[in-house]
């Protein structure tokens, strides 16, 4: 969350630290190789101060930071949050190889209901810190109320404009 770098030092530098609780030092490069390979941009910015970095320049660093501690989970806290679609398009690519090749299981809390069922397995819809409906990603994009409230799209499938969702009229069954 919030994209935390050590702005002073390099990218380089920044990745190294997420290996200091790290005991397997004969794994580290071939971690830091397949960083490199999930984000090919930080291999031309190794010696850049993190500091200087883009939003999304940030933020990727932040991902392989992580990476490189060899989490059992992680959690992801409004990653699309301030992104150029096509910067969030990479990290998105790239946080489902990781799930797919390293079983790395990630909780995704986004708002952004398109972008979380797009890159999630399953998921749970919340409103007011209640869970009020849960279920596969593929089966909640199908899920009429979904399409409605959060998807933007008619019963017909075609997308509505902002305007004609009633925000203060919807009915929603899960709250009957």
């Amino acid at each position: 969350e919030g994209r935390r770098v050590l702005e002073h030092l390099t990218v380089m530098q920044n990745l190294i630290v997420g290996t200091h609780l790290r005991s397997d030092l004969g794994q580290i490069q071939n971690d830091m190789d397949s960083v490199f390979q999930i984000f090919p941009m930080l291999v031309r910015l190794k010696k850049r101060a993190a500091g200087y970095l883009s939003g999304g320049e940030k933020q990727i660093l932040v991902l392989g930071r992580a990476l490189l501690a060899r989490p059992k989970l992680m959690l992801l806290d409004e990653p699309s949050m301030g992104l150029a679609p096509i910067v969030f398009k990479v990290i998105s690519d790239a946080l489902r190889t990781v799930n797919d090749e390293r079983k790395l299981s990630m909780l995704l809390v986004e708002q952004n209901a398109r972008i979380a069922l797009a890159i999630s397995h399953f998921g749970y819809v919340m409103e007011n810190g209640r869970i009020v409906l849960q279920g596969k990603a593929e089966e909640l994009r199908k899920n009429e109320d979904i399409k409605e409230f959060y998807l933007g799209m008619s019963i017909s499938g075609e997308r509505k404009h902002y305007r004609q969702v009633k925000h203060y009229k919807r009915r929603k069954r899960w709250l009957g």
